[in-house]
């Protein structure tokens, strides 16, 4: 691994071919051999044996981060993300490839990472800081900053063995922000935080991204991912799987979510079937293949199109949106009526079906999220006679339109619709299967009329004022 403060080029961080490689040893007793026998071997003219089993957490990796980039990381838990930042930060040392950062590296990686235990808040802000490169007289001319941000009060003169997980990184994150880092890296660490606290947390890297900071950020949050970094990487049992845009690379991220999915559940039908498992499991594998329509080998029935995944069974084949008087409409103004027609197919007998859309402004964020299955919750929760659209079922080959209605209080922007139709075992959300999910199904502008009805923002809160004379 190589540093360069001073590279002209473009790039914050470069990794090419990187691997790396542990020994899994079997027992103790394994690699007490590994250490004595193939010296003993080469001695007496064998050739050496190896008593461990090769385990890649990472292989042949490679991409680029450029500076001022915000960069994120995805895959599932024991896909290698953590691996690799420890790579990058230097507190692991790689197998193959190599590793250039150019900058100063700030790095969020574990809760209290670097801290002693029996050091006071206070002591670890100056240990921190001091390994960090800065001196005893900067640390103590950022410490009241420190303290702020962290707002830990009187704490800080205690234990960190007595914090809380929110605690410690309250801390570690304040002491990272301060020393003014080229490179933050972030590993899932904010998750713990509070809301408040994560707000604060997310402006001020705004704050950083701005003055031209590189962010490598690893979350399981994928809305944040995608609306707090451009390019994204998806790792997948140590290789990489995608690389490219943070919405393309959070698609295929849900796409290997769901093959997964399916096909954990296809090893149960298939052991379920085969009689391997116990009675109870048996039957526990049996009834959620049944409810899920999974196949034996685990393999998806039905996936179309770059922006498309689900396991078939029911198809979502056209979306757009209407205005009040049913005729076709993409551009709305405040007040109208915003109405999305999903037009639907089962391809097999269905039922306890959910459509629903999901819309998203131009800049990622998910503005809002709706599905028939709310209406029927709040339907079966009245008790009332009203018809719930989960309790229908649909024969082979029937086509159905499914059309959602809102009164529009999204601000000026333009919005895309993603649809998805999917399988509810319960009415309540606990138990769903994806049958066909739609990236980019339409997309429709909306415009304000700054002379009527001004406001700024993400959508409408129709907020109004009132005004006294102060006593």
């Amino acid at each position: 691994m190589s540093s360069d403060a001073n590279a002209s080029d473009d790039v914050a961080i470069r990794v090419e071919g990187l691997g790396k490689r542990y020994e899994v040893y079997p027992s103790p007793r394994d690699r007490l051999k590994q250490f004595v026998m193939p010296g003993l071997r080469r001695a007496v003219g064998l050739a050496p044996r190896d008593y461990f089993r090769e385990f890649w957490a990472l292989r042949d990796v490679s991409f680029d981060v450029h500076k001022g980039e915000a960069f994120g990381i995805v895959g599932r838990n024991g896909s290698g993300k953590s691996t690799l930042l420890q790579l990058i930060t230097g507190t692991l040392t790689e197998t193959t490839g190599t590793i250039e950062t150019h900058g100063r590296i700030a790095a969020l990686l574990e809760l209290g990472s670097g801290f002693n235990p029996d050091f006071t808040g206070r002591e670890n802000v100056f240990l921190n800081g001091m390994v960090l490169g800065l001196t005893r007289a900067e640390v103590e001319q950022r410490f009241d900053d420190i303290a702020a941000f962290a707002d830990i009060g009187e704490h800080l003169d205690q234990p960190t063995r007595t914090y809380s997980s929110g605690m410690l990184v309250r801390l570690a994150f304040a002491v990272q922000v301060q020393v003014e880092p080229d490179i933050l890296i972030i590993d899932e660490a904010l998750a713990v935080g509070d809301a408040l606290f994560q707000k604060r947390c997310y402006e001020r890297i705004e704050k950083l991204l701005a003055s031209g900071v590189t962010l490598l950020f690893v979350s399981h949050d994928q809305e944040t991912v995608r609306t707090l970094t451009r390019r994204a990487l998806l790792l997948h049992e140590g290789e990489v799987h995608a690389l490219g845009s943070s919405s393309d690379v959070i698609l295929a991220y849900r796409k290997q979510l769901h093959a997964d999915e399916t096909a954990y559940f296809g090893e149960l039908a298939e052991r379920a079937r085969k009689g391997r498992a116990t009675d109870a499991v048996a039957d526990s594998a049996s009834d959620g293949a049944a409810a899920n329509g999974v196949s034996g080998d685990g393999a998806t029935a039905s996936r179309s199109g770059a922006l498309a995944f689900g396991d078939g069974g029911v198809r979502v084949l056209s979306v757009h949106t209407v205005g009040a008087d049913g005729e076709p409409n993409n551009v709305f103004r405040h007040g109208q009526k915003i109405r999305v027609v999903v037009r639907c197919v089962a391809d097999e007998p269905a039922e306890r079906l959910n459509v629903s859309v999901r819309i998203r402004n131009k800049q990622g964020l998910k503005v809002y999220s709706w599905g028939t299955l709310n209406q029927d919750m709040r339907r079966m929760r009245d008790g009332g006679d009203e018809p719930c659209f989960w309790r229908r079922t649909f024969a082979a080959g029937e086509t159905f339109d499914v059309t959602m209605e809102c009164d529009c209080a999204l601000g000026a922007d333009l919005y895309e619709v993603q649809a998805c139709v999917s399988y509810e075992d319960e009415p309540d959300y606990s138990a769903q299967r994806i049958l066909h999910w739609v990236d980019e199904a339409a997309f429709f502008q909306t415009v304000v009329d700054v002379r009527e009805h001004f406001f700024g923002g993400a959508f409408d809160l129709h907020m109004r004022a009132e005004w006294t004379e102060a006593p």
